[in-house]
């Protein structure tokens, strides 16, 4: 499961597109505006970004350099050479033109997570905690744990930004999606559970009055 920012100010594409990666197994968070975009890409974590050129606020050319490691495939309905050139010198992995198959452009997101994520380490350890990233196995020493589907993705977002305080309301939107409707106190419980499980006490850090950081020496 990929996390996906998808910019785009055409409401019904920008649905279109969430509804097919959901489908596909992925997150998503919705931005239409692109100084909105320009600020998520600065304060929170994802895998790929799906990036309109012509929006609000400002250009998907001035968000480019703002994604950093973060890949990036335009959409857009610019379709001539200086245009492409323009985007993919930029950062931009690819590059679709408007209109477009949604299998096509599920098929493109799967070529560059799969590129993107190989790159990246499967196996994180922490004193006697082991986690594959890959098959989602957890061990504590030579036994393995049995963490439900959202302690283990809390686990792997704090591992995704061990050292980082990440606040409640993050993990909340990270975690349990955009559309959760209950409170915070659901992160308290999960860490809680991670800690007891895990033996995590020592390095699930809270952060008073923000939120939680795991604690990794570099």
């Amino acid at each position: 499961m990929a996390k996906i920012l998808i910019v785009e100010d055409e409401e019904l594409i920008n649905n279109l597109i969430k509804e097919n990666l959901i489908l596909a197994g992925h997150q998503c968070k919705q931005i239409y505006d692109g100084s909105e975009a320009r600020k998520a890409v600065q304060h929170t974590h994802f895998d790929l970004i799906l990036l309109d050129l012509m929006l609000p606020g400002c250009s998907g050319y001035d968000i480019l350099p703002e994604c950093g490691n973060i890949p990036v495939i335009i959409l857009t309905a610019r379709d001539g050479l200086y245009d492409k050139v323009k985007g993919l010198n930029r950062g931009a992995e690819d590059y679709i033109v408007k209109p477009f198959e949604m299998l096509e452009l599920i098929a493109r997101v799967n070529v560059v997570l799969r590129r993107n994520m190989t790159d990246r380490k499967e196996i994180f350890t922490l004193g006697e905690l082991c986690v594959d990233l890959q098959s989602h196995r957890v061990m504590a020493g030579e036994e393995e744990v049995s963490l439900t589907l959202k302690e283990y993705e809390l686990l792997e977002y704090f591992i995704q930004n061990q050292n980082i305080a990440l606040t409640r309301e993050q993990l909340i939107e990270k975690v349990w999606g955009y559309d959760y409707e209950g409170d915070t106190r659901t992160v308290d419980v999960h860490v809680a559970m991670l800690r007891r499980k895990l033996n995590l006490g020592s390095k699930l850090k809270t952060v008073y009055k923000l939120g939680y950081r795991l604690e990794v020496l570099q």
